[in-house]
């Protein structure tokens, strides 16, 4: 690219995507692509995948420690008594559903929620926060249940998230396996480093905006497809390809026409998603559990002949897919579960944004001409 000539030395050559870049330091997550080790605020995800449940997850997050007992008890009465929303958020959702998608719904009820809250101290911040978790998951139900003119099923604050929500969700008690499935999948997306919505979230706090305008502008950058809308793709994939004998064609003509597969390749991991094995493995409890395996072997599949063609890493949205499909959730509630769960990282970074804030304000570089000469209107 040629600059103008009293720009080219100026200012250092630009880094397309911010690729690894370092913008801060943070307490929250760590992530090792070359060895495939993630880990929230120093555990390692292998110990907390089956070991924890989600509102644990959340107090280390917010905390920087695991709680004991106490600790979890209140947090998982707050997130509880959070999952009420207000009578006026319900109004907007039932004039909205319908006419616009889950994520667009789901970013005005973030927006709107804000009305309902004042402005607090920064020590009065985390409570605050708090109530967005059960929030959004109150919302992404209600969105669901009515369009499909199904009538809101109330929360109920004695219960754990996961399986609140899947009451909320289907209107039945889900079982153990899947809420353990659920609980799993919030655990793992829950935080993942400066990903572009954690990044924009903390981008916004940085100008001293309120937490839900921080919020909005992540649940916005998840909206799109090159973010949050990668797991139902590839959910689509898994369904097109039905049977484990197409799967070899239909990946061959993939590379042959270098479409871009779903579920595999990333940014930062050099070696499999930290996150996938988990995955895998509660995918596969959860149609054995159904009693219908075709589509988790479809899956299978796919990823051993993707494999078997190219040495690409497959990342946490291939199986995650499954996952959340094998829980009955529609592919278009699949960004807005991973809203769900990535609102514990939001919120914490945004709490930590605030903590030690500085205007985040890189530069660009300018690569248009200088020194043009200006015209009257009458001569142009």
């Amino acid at each position: 690219m040629s600059l103008p000539k009293d720009n080219k030395d100026s200012i250092p050559e630009p880094v397309k995507g911010l690729e690894g870049i370092v913008a801060a330091d943070t307490n929250l997550s760590s992530v090792n692509g070359e060895k495939g080790i993630l880990r929230y605020c120093g555990y390692n995800i292998d110990d907390l995948a089956f070991n924890t449940t989600f509102e644990e997850t959340i107090c280390l997050l917010y905390d920087n420690e695991l709680p004991n007992k106490k600790r979890l008890d209140e947090m998982t009465k707050n997130i509880g008594e959070a999952r009420v929303l207000p009578k006026e958020v319900i109004e907007i959702i039932t004039e909205l559903v319908g006419k616009t998608s889950p994520m667009s719904t789901l970013r005005t009820v973030v927006s709107v929620l804000g009305h309902y809250e004042k402005n607090v101290p920064l020590k009065e911040l985390p409570p605050k926060a708090l109530r967005l978790v059960g929030q959004i998951a109150t919302a992404v139900a209600i969105i669901h249940r009515l369009r499909k003119n199904l009538p809101i099923i109330k929360a109920n604050p004695a219960k754990g998230h996961a399986e609140d929500f899947l009451n909320m969700l289907h209107g039945k008690e889900p079982t153990k396996t899947q809420i353990d499935a659920l609980n799993l999948y919030l655990i793992l997306l829950a935080d993942h480093g400066f990903n572009a919505s954690t990044f924009s979230a903390r981008v916004t706090a940085g100008t001293l905006a309120n937490l839900h305008s921080a919020i909005t502008s992540a649940v916005g950058t998840l909206s799109g497809p090159l973010h949050g809308g990668a797991n139902e793709k590839a959910m689509n994939m898994i369904e097109e390809v039905g049977t484990k004998k197409k799967a070899s064609a239909y990946i061959q003509n993939a590379f042959d026409s270098k479409q871009k597969i779903m579920g595999f390749g990333h940014r930062v991991y050099k070696v499999d998603d930290a996150r996938k094995p988990h995955l895998k493995k509660m995918a596969k409890q959860l149609w054995t559990e159904k009693g219908n395996m075709k589509l988790f072997e479809v899956a299978e599949e796919i990823e051993k002949q993707v494999k078997d063609r190219k040495a690409i890493i497959t990342n946490v949205d291939f199986y995650s897919a499954p996952l959340l499909y094998g829980l009955d959730i529609p592919t278009d509630l699949f960004t807005p579960l991973f809203a769900m769960s990535r609102i514990a990282g939001w919120t914490a970074h945004v709490l930590e944004q605030y903590k030690n804030n500085r205007l985040i304000r890189p530069r660009a570089r300018y690569v248009g001409p200088i020194d043009r000469t200006f015209r009257p209107i009458e001569q142009r």
